[in-house]
């Protein structure tokens, strides 16, 4: 088994790619209620800027999942990086509708290496229980992003204006392509055998590069998870895309008092994420398995989320920060399951392919959940049926999840798909 230290560089890089790629994805929703009256933008434009970034992102998630196969993990995830990064420092420059719609495509390319990168990385270097972990924090990084980017952009914005915040994270976040070129990763073993996480015997090759991408695709398992990640995004975005502008223009707070009201949500968030890695690694014990434990965290978020979100519109502002904070535990809770459940069963020759696919899958929610809101928004004056439609969307996570994602465990990909595979972890169940 690989030494712990062997894989804290690793686990820093991803961490750090994804802190960077989600306060330089939510700094629009921040920047709405300052640049929305100086680019005279209608409620409509503003939902397809923010869904327009996933108009680009869901298109090359599944190419980008093939390049990271194809061309190394760690050399896509930087080029991704460097365009996301450029992205965000040119929308310092934006003078209209156009040119920020523009500019959030090419910042939806860029971002779209990150999971498929990420994920493949750990499933290919790390154990299962090191992969429980490792996730957990990555899933801090991604969820902390928010919080970072939405306290520092509220507090930072009104003073220096929201284009100086722009350059300004644009340009920190290209900097973290030298370390990430630079950092050197925990050896992989042999191609398509050692390449497994320890404590695993690796899984009959099924040719050079693994299953083909018609057998992936063939796997009930991956629509099940692409089901559910549709589910929990649609809640996710909208609360991303719109809170701030909800928080300010519904509820009536200061920018300083939303930021702070924002940001400390999105931090239990990812707090919550950390301690859920740490539960999931503690169930990949001798004779334990991952799946009951992910799957019940992932539906208790879809219950709960249902409620949350009628309650954010419905009930007084006190009772309304409280469905805030709930909301945001729960889907801490349940956001290593997104990519462990793809690691865990994909193994290190599919998961980019799968999480490429799978997020994909996932992140139409991002193309629907602004836009949408926006639409509902402008016809009503209001966000209760927006909030009240991303409730009601939970239900289809708990069938992903629930009745269409087969057991967790690992798939044997020489099996045709829809057969059951015995489980085949040696030492260390599943």
């Amino acid at each position: 088994m690989r030494k712990p230290t062997a894989v804290v560089p690793l686990v820093l890089l991803v961490c750090g790619a994804q802190l960077i790629n989600y306060v330089d994805r939510g700094n629009l929703a921040t920047a709405v209620p300052l640049l929305q009256g100086e680019l005279h933008l209608t409620g409509t434009q503003v939902g397809v800027l923010l869904s327009a970034f996933y108009y680009s992102y869901v298109v090359a998630m599944v190419p980008v999942g093939a390049l990271a196969q194809r061309l190394g993990a760690q050399r896509v995830l930087a080029a991704g990086i460097a365009i996301w990064s450029l992205a965000t420092l040119l929308t310092g420059f934006a003078t209209g509708f156009v040119t920020l719609l523009l500019l959030r495509l090419l910042l939806g390319i860029g971002e779209s290496a990150s999971f498929p990168c990420s994920s493949q990385l750990f499933a290919s270097r790390l154990t299962l229980r090191q992969i429980s972990t490792a996730t957990g924090f990555m899933s801090f990084s991604y969820l902390v992003g928010p919080a970072v980017g939405t306290l520092l952009g509220g507090l930072l914005m009104p003073h220096f204006g929201w284009r100086a915040v722009f350059v300004m994270f644009g340009a920190v976040s290209l900097l973290w392509v030298w370390p990430l070129m630079r950092i050197r990763l925990p050896q992989a073993g042999p191609p398509g055998t050692a390449a497994a996480p320890a404590g695993t015997a690796a899984a009959p090759p099924t040719g050079p590069t693994g299953p083909s991408f018609a057998r992936i695709l063939r796997e009930r398992g991956l629509w099940g998870a692409s089901l559910g990640h549709f589910a929990g995004n649609y809640n996710y975005y909208l609360i991303l895309s719109w809170l701030p502008a909800f928080l300010v223009n519904e509820r009536g707070l200061s920018m300083q008092r939303m930021a702070v009201v924002a940001g400390s949500a999105y931090l239990l968030n990812a707090l919550s994420a950390v301690a859920a890695g740490w539960l999931a690694a503690r169930r990949s014990g001798p004779g334990r398995s991952p799946s009951g434990f992910y799957k019940g965290m992932m539906a208790v978020n879809h219950v709960v989320s249902l409620v949350c979100m009628v309650g954010l519109v419905v009930l007084p502002l006190g009772a309304c920060l409280a469905c805030l904070v709930l909301l945001q535990v729960v889907t801490g809770l349940s956001s290593p399951g997104y990519f462990a459940i793809p690691q865990i069963m994909a193994g290190p020759t599919a998961t980019s392919r799968w999480v490429g696919v799978q997020n994909a899958c996932g992140n139409v929610a991002g193309l629907t959940a602004p836009l949408l809101t926006g639409l509902l928004l402008d016809a009503t004056g209001h966000f209760a049926a927006g909030f009240v439609l991303a409730g009601a969307i939970n239900v289809l996570g708990l069938i992903g999840w629930l009745w269409i994602l087969p057991r967790i465990q690992p798939i044997d990909w020489s099996r045709p798909a829809g057969v059951s595979s015995p489980s085949r972890v040696v030492g260390e169940p599943l």
